[in-house]
């Protein structure tokens, strides 16, 4: 956890940007991801601004758990719960499933009626989550298309000059998350990544 007073007073200072609207930049259990609050939609399109994001392409959203999950999804299947969820989360596992649209801006689903949601295995990650108290957008701290930083000194320039605040601490990835889709049947695996799976 957390080891010493400037670790926590970093933190802190993080959750106070995320929850006034701020973009922050902050380690994983996967790689480094650049985030703001979901509800915020001036900070949502920031966000996709900064990233050179094009609008249409969805982005995962971080949770503290599978209860925080549920408020934005349409009823997770008990079978989702037990072969995906319980097994890898928290962990490097994405998991795209239908969404309550009206409680998810369409910047989030690529206008469409899916959402890919993930609850990571990292102290600080979860702690910003916790502190903020809403879900948080946990896309890869990289212009769109470059490469996944995954230590601290992978990040860009043109990146770090322009969000409000970077997170210190280490991402405990060498990899990005596994996406797995959901909202189809069968299953469908749309990245391979830190979470091996056969299904």
């Amino acid at each position: 956890m957390l080891t010493n007073n400037t670790e926590a007073s970093a933190l802190q200072k993080g959750i106070e940007i995320i929850k006034n609207g701020g973009v922050v930049i902050f380690p994983t259990d996967t790689a480094f991801g650049i985030g703001c609050r979901i509800d915020n939609e001036k900070a949502i399109q920031r966000l996709f601004s900064i990233k050179k994001r094009d609008v249409s392409q969805a982005v995962p959203v971080l949770v503290n758990g599978f209860e925080m999950a549920q408020t934005l999804l349409k009823p997770i299947p008990q079978e989702v719960y037990e072969k995906l969820i319980k097994p890898f989360w928290p962990g490097g596992l994405t998991i795209i499933l239908p969404c309550l649209t009206e409680k998810v801006s369409p910047l989030l689903r690529g206008n469409g009626e899916t959402l890919g949601v993930r609850s990571p295995n990292h102290p600080i990650t979860q702690a910003l989550i916790a502190g903020v108290d809403v879900p948080l957008i946990g896309t890869s701290a990289n212009l769109h298309g470059h490469k996944t930083p995954f230590v601290i000194a992978d990040l860009e320039k043109e990146l770090i000059n322009t969000v409000d605040y970077i997170v210190p601490g280490e991402s405990y990835g060498q990899k990005a998350s596994t996406i797995v889709d959901c909202s189809t049947s069968p299953w469908k695996i749309v990245r391979e990544g830190a979470i091996k799976l056969d299904i």
